[in-house]
């Protein structure tokens, strides 16, 4: 995997559109909603248009030309 920033969750899991926020892709939770809706957002390499998906340690999440990858507190090392 090339070209991913890392996002540490502190938690099992985050919801999708909680991710975008957490992330900075957003700067509200309506705008990542309508994102989600529109199908911008990729999870796992697949258009993802549930806003409460669950992303967990290792999910991977694309949106507006910007990569994440979910990792747990204290693993970033992969």
């Amino acid at each position: 995997m090339t070209d991913f920033e890392k996002i540490e969750i502190t938690t099992e899991f985050i919801k999708l559109d909680s991710f975008l926020k957490f992330a900075g892709v957003t700067d509200t939770g309506g705008q990542a909603k309508e994102l989600v809706l529109e199908g911008q957002v990729k999870v796992n390499g697949e258009v993802c248009t549930m806003r409460g998906k669950k992303i967990r340690h290792g999910d991977t999440v694309e949106c507006l030309g910007q990569k994440f990858q979910a990792v747990q507190a204290g693993n970033t090392q992969e």
